[in-house]
């Protein structure tokens, strides 16, 4: 029987430690992924943008995630007896619901064109890794498509060209390497009818994958139970192994404007505004944090196929300089600031960069 996963998602670790990031676990200061290890953490999962760079050559920021600092971090996490959940966004910059741009160096291309361009960028990329030494133990192709990839020839309902995108990332990793467990995630891990929308749509076009991955985030997605129903009705339906690939919940809401060192007009604050926080079975405090964790990793570790989870970035903490996107990313995204940390809550260290409950709780869990 696998280990059931307790992952972390720290792709924006680099850029912290670079803008002065500390990490604390008992008043000692530590390397952020020994901390996690020893609360039990036994995968990383690292996001890898395609180009994440201005035209003039400026870094978009939110981590900063190309090839490079992809495997910078994943010979650190795999030098700790980590496993690797590598996440291709097929993107510059952000791929989620509400953005899925073409990288720069694709635009233009045809449909077929970008078939062949996804295929080439996720052979050479796991070759690059492999070259390294650094292998993941799974890849996803895509991040958060439930809006599809690759706008606009790839949006839903576009689920011919979803497909054919899809295919083309699958088939790469599977001419690398053929046993490497292939994972397609969607959002909105509470919301049942989108889940069997979006696959059975692409179950009818589309090639054979691994796993089913969601995300879950207690103020956006529904309650906890709607999603352990969708985890055991697409268990059933698919029977694909599940992961929660994104889950967080916060500590506090309380602002950290002080340690961002921004104006109000340069931050967005945080995700979680009061009237979200509000719907959220559990307070935002420490307290709270650690008794979502272990409801949300009692109730998933009971689906069947389910074998585990990945925290959204435990360890991004309110520093000056990092925030989710600069005037650059902004104008490839085309979205609106302002930037700054929108997350920072959602840590499972406070503002300070000490350990909090929750982390014991993850370490403790046993499914």
């Amino acid at each position: 029987m696998k280990p059931f996963i307790k992952g972390m998602d720290v792709s924006s670790l680099k850029e912290l430690e670079q803008l002065g990031a500390k990490y604390y676990k008992d008043g000692q200061e530590k390397d952020l992924l020994e901390i996690l290890k020893e609360y039990g953490a036994n995968s990383i999962r690292l996001r890898l943008w395609n180009d994440p760079y201005s035209e003039s050559g400026i870094p978009y920021g939110a981590g900063n995630n190309d090839l490079k600092t992809t495997i910078e971090l994943a010979k650190r996490a795999q030098d700790l007896g980590y496993g690797l959940l590598l996440d291709v966004h097929y993107s510059d910059f952000w791929a989620d619901p509400g953005k899925q741009c073409i990288p720069k160096a694709w635009q233009g291309m045809t449909v077929p064109q970008l078939e062949e361009a996804v295929c080439d960028f996720t052979k050479e990329t796991l070759l690059a890794l492999k070259e390294a030494g650094v292998f993941p133990t799974m890849i996803q192709v895509g991040n958060e498509l439930s809006n599809g990839l690759l706008w606009p020839y790839g949006k839903v309902p576009e689920y011919e060209n979803i497909a054919r995108f899809l295919n083309a990332g699958i088939w790469a990793a599977r001419s690398v390497a053929p046993d490497l467990p292939i994972m397609l995630h969607l959002d909105n891990g509470g919301n049942n009818e989108l889940y069997r929308t979006w696959f059975d749509e692409f179950m009818k076009r589309g090639e054979d994958f691994d796993v089913i991955g969601l995300s879950y985030y207690p103020f956006w997605h529904g309650t906890l139970q709607q999603l352990e129903d969708n985890m055991n009705d697409i268990s059933e339906r698919y029977g694909k192994e599940l992961i929660v690939a994104e889950v967080s919940m916060g500590h506090t809401m309380k602002d950290y404007a002080s340690y961002e060192k921004l104006g109000a007009d340069e931050r967005k604050g945080m995700a979680t505004k009061p009237e979200l926080a509000a719907k959220v079975e559990y307070p935002m405090t420490p307290e709270g944090q650690s008794d979502f964790m272990q409801d949300f990793m009692t109730r998933i570790s009971r689906v069947k196929g389910a074998t585990g989870f990945y925290y959204w970035e435990p360890g991004w903490l309110p520093v000056p300089g990092s925030g989710w996107a600069n005037e650059e990313a902004l104008k490839y995204t085309g979205e609106k600031g302002p930037g700054g940390n929108e997350w920072a809550n959602q840590a499972l260290f406070d503002y300070d960069g000490h350990a909090l409950k929750a982390l014991e709780t993850i370490r403790d869990f046993q499914p």
